[in-house]
């Protein structure tokens, strides 16, 4: 029965309408995989070299002691960025399938996921170095095979969380209130947690209690999603009653206010656009990285200009990439409208402008860092309302794949706006300022640099009617393509 349902998984992918773009992604995941398993395994075997000779601790102590904030970290990421089981559980619900072969098998695919086995390419080489100098075998066996357990409890607990919002944040919420007592002396959680992780070190036995947990978690995620496979209960579209708002005060702008009342409802209504402007809200934050000096990598001159331009630039690329899968779930109904594509795309337009200058006045709180760090900022929403608000749009005509708005699941992005073409479109959204900026630093001083990126936006407002006129163009050849592709759930 596995085998028929791996066929079938491999039929969907190569039917798809967003074949290529998978195809693609599936190719750039294996090279960032590798990327990611040489820097592991780089950790792996210098981490215990590198502690030891800085002289804080036993480096096996200092692993345990922060080991809480890692498995935090993943369950993290893998809420926000790790696919759930890949099935289209609605169709194999009227043909003759055990539920139980479905639902293990939609477990055992996240097993082999990249979140998974990556975390094997530190620990492994860091286990073996600890031998090597004389640490206990078994007790390295024990610590090992526990801290994978918990690992593998992460990635059925992160199904189990799927959608609980609320639960999700508050625990978040609370690691991150004692990450903040710990640095500020009034609380040490380290101190407690680390006993945990030695335990498995010192009598390798208590690895056990590890593996019994996940064999529950394991049975607690079958059950959870065995009992909403059905279509008129956990599988069934969650329906709420929508209070009316008229936004009559758009009314006066035609055709291009409808469009924008229809994207205020959108954002205000939906799970997934109201968590996407959240998330954009953390952008503004980015630039504490670079502003303050704190990192010497980031100490170059045109990185000031990449920070100003994510900080600006939040809701731009985390929603604007996203046009006009937005709307796919009514987008052949918008497309059979006599209306011109025109003021669709000048909707949203409008909308990514107003959250990118708002952007820049809430980040007025960067003048702390001075004066030039701000200038950053204000000349990177410049750039990003000129220039890079155009080329979202652009991107967003080769987006094929649609958007369920009911969940946050890859809220920051995934494959949705991945294909060549949108690739090549971060050139000019990102390093071309920086190489903009850069002239004008080197040649004559930071004060020509950004100068020259405020022309650089200044100029796409110039251009706009021409610019507009070559998006609606491929827009209007897309158009058939994308409802196509839309319609397809897999």
């Amino acid at each position: 029965m596995f085998r028929h349902f791996i066929r079938l998984q491999w039929k969907s992918f190569f039917r798809a309408a967003s074949y290529k773009t998978n195809l693609a992604f599936r190719i750039l995941m294996i090279f960032g995989a590798l990327y990611f398993v040489a820097v592991f395994l780089a950790l792996g075997v210098g981490s215990f070299y590198i502690i030891k000779d800085a002289g804080i601790a036993d480096p096996l102590q200092w692993v345990n002691r922060y080991m809480i904030y890692y498995l935090a970290g993943d369950l993290y990421v893998r809420y926000m960025l790790q696919r759930m089981p890949v099935m289209n559980i609605r169709p194999m619900l009227y043909l003759p399938f055990k539920k139980n072969d479905i639902v293990y098998f939609s477990l055992a695919k996240t097993v082999t996921s990249f979140f998974n086995w990556t975390h094997a390419f530190f620990f492994l080489p860091f286990t073996i170095v600890l031998w090597k100098e004389g640490y206990s075998l078994n007790g390295l066996i024990g610590w090992h095979m526990g801290l994978m357990a918990l690992f593998y409890c992460n990635n059925f607990i992160n199904i189990l969380a799927n959608n609980k919002d609320k639960l999700f944040y508050s625990l978040l919420g609370l690691l991150a209130v004692f990450g903040l007592s710990q640095y500020y002396g009034w609380f040490d959680v380290t101190l407690y947690s680390v006993e945990i992780f030695n335990m498995f070190y010192t009598k390798p036995a208590t690895a056990i209690i590890s593996w019994i947990v996940l064999a529950l978690v394991v049975w607690m995620a079958a059950r959870y999603i065995k009992n909403r496979m059905y279509l008129d209960g956990g599988l069934q579209i969650k329906r709420e009653i929508a209070k009316s708002e008229d936004f009559e005060w758009l009314n006066r702008l035609g055709n291009l206010g409808s469009f924008l009342k229809n994207d205020i409802k959108l954002i205000k209504r939906n799970k997934r656009s109201r968590t996407t402007v959240i998330m954009s809200g953390l952008f503004l934050f980015y630039g504490l990285l670079f502003f303050p000096g704190a990192i010497d990598s980031y100490e170059h001159p045109a990185w000031n200009i990449f920070a100003g331009i994510f900080v600006s630039g939040g809701f731009l690329f985390s929603f604007g990439q996203f046009v006009p899968s937005w709307d796919s779930a009514y987008y052949p109904l918008i497309m059979s409208q006599n209306i011109r594509y025109r003021e669709y795309i000048l909707s949203k337009w409008y909308l990514v402008i107003f959250a990118t200058a708002l952007s820049a006045v809430l980040g007025l709180f960067y003048l702390y860092f001075g004066w030039e760090a701000y200038l950053a900022v204000l000349v990177g929403a410049i750039y990003n309302m000129g220039v890079n608000s155009h080329l979202v749009l652009w991107g967003g005509a080769y987006i094929k794949t649609p958007i369920d708005l009911t969940s946050n699941r890859n809220v920051l992005g995934d494959k949705q706006a991945f294909n060549i073409k949108t690739l090549l479109l971060i050139i000019p959204k990102i390093l071309l300022p920086m190489l903009i900026y850069g002239l004008g630093h080197y040649w004559i001083n930071s004060m020509a640099g950004y100068t020259l990126v405020t022309i650089a936006g200044l100029m796409g407002f110039a251009f706009k009617n021409s610019v507009f006129k070559k998006i609606e163009a491929i827009y209007k050849k897309e158009k058939y393509k994308t409802i196509k592709a839309y319609q397809q759930k897999n």
